[in-house]
């Protein structure tokens, strides 16, 4: 979780370490740089802290998997599709949803989500992408 005023949580600096941004405090947004450091001790991450960088990572899946990276807008619902990876978004690890027609939310794990690491709910609408290692 962030620390409030002057103080960084090492650990949000260390998950920014993962990524050539340089971040080097717990108020520059950091979902990006959680799952990079989540991944890195298996696979090379994206090294970015875009959340949409990881659209172009692995390979896509047409439905979730469980544990599965999911891609999300950040936003109004202006935010541009998947094809844009420099606007607006939050990464996350897939661990359930609710997919009735047209309508329905998704669960992830994730960081800076509410300044902490834990699972949250999103609007099924604000997906753009699920994706698996290749």
């Amino acid at each position: 979780m962030e620390i409030e005023g002057e103080e960084d949580h090492p650990r949000i600096v260390e998950y920014h370490s993962t990524t050539a941004l340089g971040a080097s405090d717990d108020e520059t947004p950091w979902c990006s740089s959680f799952v990079n450091w989540c991944v890195s001790s298996c696979f090379d991450g994206t090294g970015s802290a875009r959340a949409r960088s990881w659209l172009r990572w692995g390979v896509p899946l047409l439905f979730p998997a469980l544990g599965c990276i999911v891609v999300l807008k950040r936003g109004g619902d202006g935010q541009p599709g998947s094809e844009t990876i420099d606007a607006p978004g939050h990464v996350g690890f897939f661990v359930g949803g609710e997919f009735p027609p047209n309508n329905g939310t998704i669960h992830i794990w994730g960081g800076n989500q509410g300044n902490e690491v834990c699972e949250r709910s999103y609007p099924l609408k604000r997906l753009l992408g699920y994706r698996w290692p290749a």
